[in-house]
Order: C-alpha cells, then sequence, then structure tokens
C-alpha cells in the first residue's frame, strides 16, 4: 500500500476497499488489514473518516494525536493520575550541590561532555544498580539517557531496523510504550497476562505469528497491574529470547525499590538491557535516566544517543554522581519507600473491600471496578469529587481491550487527611455506580 501510494499508483483521493472486503479479497484476516489501515494512518499516507471510509491522501503526518504523555498538576484537583516523587528535602539537597559545583567542580561547562567526563556518572550508576540485580558489567556498558523513556527510546533505536518493526509488549502497558512505538513507526503487540506477568504460551505465539525484533517490558513493577514477574517466569521467557532472538528491554523505572529478583540483563545479557532513572526515587526534574546494554551494544548505543541528544548536560551529570556517590540518592530512596508503605497501607484500609491489586512498595495501586462502572465513567466521576485518577483505556493498546479497571497513584505529597478523605469518596462512589449503564 504504501509503495503504491507513494508510487502514484493509488492516487490521491482514491477511496481503498472496506476493510473485510480487502481481507477477504486477498485471503487474510480482517484485523490484518485493519492494522495495515491504521498504519498507513498514522504515516498520513491515509485518512479514515467514520461514515465515508479510507482516502488516500498522501500526505505527511503534521502532527501528532493529542495523547499527552506527561501529567500535569491542577491546583483544584488532588493528583491521583501521575506518579511523583516525594518531597523530603531533594531540592535544598540539589542546591547545596550545584552551589560546591559552582565553587570548583571537576569539569568546566562550556564544551560539549563526552566519555570521559561522564565516566563518573557512569560509574556512579554501577555503584546504585548494585552488584548482580542487572549482572555483571561496567561503567563502559552503562549508557546514559534523559529519563527512563528516553534510554527506552535509545535503545529501540539501536535494536529495530526494517521498514516495520515489529515491538512486543505486556497487553496493558505504560502510555510512554504507545508514544515510543508511534515515534519509530513501529508495530505494537500486546501478550496476555496473568498474575505473574507476561505468559510465556502467549509470547511463543505472538513470535510466531507476528516475528518481533524486541520485548519491552515491565517485570518488576508493572504499570498499572503492580504484577511482579518471579524469577522462574523471567527464566523461561529469556529462553524465548535466545530461541527467537529477540532482545528484551528491561523497563524498571516505576521500582523503587531495592529488588531481589534478577534482571533479564542478568539472566541473558547478551541482548537485555536494563533501563530506569532516579525519576520515581530521587528527583524527576534533574532527567537522569541510563540503560545497562547488552554485552557488545554499549558503544552503538552511545553513537545513537550521541547522534540524538550530545549527551546529558554535564552540570546533571556532575550533580546525579555526587548525589549517588555521597549516599544521599540512597538515603532519599529509602525514605521515599517508607513514604510509599505508609500511603499503600491508608489506601488498602480504605479501599480493602474493593477489588484491588497492591504491593506496599509501588505508590499505585490497580482498582477493578465493580458492576456498573467503566473506566472512563469511573473517572468523571472522580474528577466531580475533585480527584483525579488514570483509567484503564489509556493503558491499552491501539488495537487492544481495556477492563473496567482504573490505576489509582497514590499522591505522596497531598495533607495525610486530605489524602485519606479523597480515597473515602472514591469508596462511596464505588458503592453507587450510576443507573442506566450498559453493560
Amino acid at each position: 500500500m504504501r509503495d503504491a501510494i507513494r508510487s502514484g499508483t493509488l492516487e490521491t483521493g482514491t477511496r481503498l476497499p472496506p476493510v473485510r472486503d480487502l481481507a477477504w479479497k486477498l485471503g487474510i484476516t480482517p484485523g490484518t488489514v485493519a492494522r495495515a489501515y491504521k498504519m498507513a494512518a498514522e504515516e498520513g499516507l491515509v485518512e479514515t473518516t467514520v461514515g465515508r471510509g479510507t482516502f488516500v491522501t498522501g500526505n505527511l503526518v503534521t502532527e501528532l494525536p493529542d495523547d499527552p504523555l506527561l501529567n500535569l498538576t491542577t491546583p483544584d484537583y488532588l493528583d491521583f493520575r501521575a506518579v511523583r516523587v516525594p518531597d523530603i528535602g531533594q531540592d535544598t539537597y540539589i542546591r547545596q550541590v550545584m552551589m560546591e559545583l559552582g565553587r570548583g567542580g571537576a569539569h568546566r561547562y562550556l564544551d560539549y561532555p563526552t566519555v570521559q567526563t561522564d565516566y563518573a556518572a557512569r560509574a556512579a550508576v554501577a555503584q546504585w544498580i548494585g552488584v548482580d540485580r542487572a549482572g555483571r558489567f561496567g561503567a563502559d556498558e552503562v549508557v546514559l539517557g534523559l529519563g527512563a523513556q528516553n534510554s527506552v527510546m535509545m535503545a529501540l533505536q539501536t535494536i529495530l531496523h526494517g521498514a516495520t518493526p515489529v515491538i512486543v509488549t505486556e497487553s496493558l502497558a505504560y502510555p510512554g510504550v504507545r508514544h515510543a512505538a508511534r515515534l519509530l513507526r513501529a508495530q505494537l503487540i500486546g501478550v496476555e497476562m496473568d498474575e505473574h506477568g507476561l505468559r510465556p504460551d502467549r509470547l511463543e505465539e505472538v513470535l510466531r505469528r507476528h516475528g518481533g525484533q524486541v520485548l519491552l517490558t515491565a517485570p518488576e513493577a508493572h504499570s498499572p497491574t503492580t504484577t511482579h514477574t518471579p524469577l522462574e517466569r523471567k527464566q523461561q521467557i529469556a529462553n524465548l529470547a535466545r530461541k527467537y532472538q529477540l532482545q528484551i528491554i528491561e523497563d524498571d523505572c516505576h521500582c523503587v525499590t531495592r529488588s531481589e529478583t534478577p534482571a533479564y540483563r542478568a539472566l541473558c545479557p547478551e541482548r537485555a538491557w536494563f533501563v530506569s532513572s532516579l525519576s520515581k526515587s530521587v528527583s524527576a526534574s534533574l532527567r537522569f535516566g541510563y540503560a545497562v546494554a547488552p554485552r557488545g551494544l554499549s558503544a552503538q548505543a552511545r553513537q545513537v544517543a550521541q547522534s540524538s541528544f550530545y549527551g546529558i548536560s554535564q552540570p546533571i551529570l556532575d550533580i546525579a554522581a555526587v548525589l549517588i556517590r555521597s549516599g544521599q540518592a540512597e538515603t532519599f530512596r529509602s525514605q521515599v519507600e517508607d513514604i510509599i508503605c505508609d500511603r499503600v497501607r491508608v489506601a488498602v484500609n480504605v479501599l480493602g473491600q474493593w477489588d484491588i491489586a497492591w504491593r506496599k512498595t509501588l505508590p499505585f495501586l490497580w482498582l477493578k471496578l465493580p458492576q456498573g462502572w467503566r473506566g472512563s465513567t469511573f473517572a468523571r466521576a472522580c474528577e466531580a469529587e475533585g480527584i483525579r485518577v488514570k483509567p484503564a483505556d489509556e493503558f491499552a493498546l491501539p488495537d487492544g481491550q481495556a477492563p473496567n479497571a482504573v490505576r489509582i497513584s497514590l499522591d505522596p505529597n497531598s495533607d495525610a487527611t486530605e489524602f485519606e478523605g479523597a480515597l473515602k469518596r472514591m469508596s462511596c462512589l464505588l458503592e453507587a455506580p450510576p443507573l442506566n449503564v450498559d453493560l
């Protein structure tokens, strides 16, 4: 279709056959045709209008869909949508570090960062991750990015190739996964989950059917479902990665605690990436993220990073290095974990009668709604009460379905009484679903 439109064989204004008609003619499933039409629309090759059909436009995409990734705070609402780090004095400490660096730091703030000037920060990251979590590695295998999302993009750009690359991920995924796939013109295929995360049998089925160059997954702290993938399941998936020549990107950004479960980078270091940041445990303002690359791929990933943004600014590199090497980052992380545990305890006490999934060190919980509620309807009802939550459809893949559920982030910076009161208002809403809802 792409070749025909670009060559002029299919002229601008041409109406394409309905999905089912073309599927019948080609002897393939309607779902395959629908995905092709959707990808063509995202590339600006066609335009689909409800009731009229799909027409060739041949134009480039001039703007992305209105699907913002960043959750902006709204003064009149309690924000239970975004996962934010608690305020425990990071601002004051970072300002002190900046002043100390200004009085005579190790680097001049004049030229571009290099592999020499960012070495201290990369070595600090290796110290921060610790021994054995991501396997044996050194500073040379660490590639730095502007937060975890940027580091994931960097890893994907290193891995993906071909006209229509395939990214495999969980059937419900953090919205950043959709944004990354859209920007890279990649096809996103979801894999069914159970209580232990991705199902290996469903993953193998997807790989046989669709192929797949990379699995992008959050096994330690899955957003939105809170699912944790145990070691045995991870070993099964690592074996599939070897069998199907699949690379794995493990996005660990929502994990605040010190996990004892080895990352995929430890289980299959030749084909797994470990990605995280300081955003959820220390400070999101720094935009300091990192990827531990598979063996032999760090130089290629570093070249991708340099081609994209030249590297993290030297002042941020130095601040992050001081935070980690001084032990202050670990102090902040530990305090953040304590605050999360306290908020989770309060939330479970208030909402425990409902179908919630939670873990004591995760800053959000997953609420499966009782009969009569839909995710979007419940989110609107909460908003009327001055509370913003995230419905499940915001985590669904383009071709996927969303359960009747919401993710509730446990706002760590709101007043404790206000926080508990908001949860109680939610519980009251759950007890009184709207009438005349189409189930």
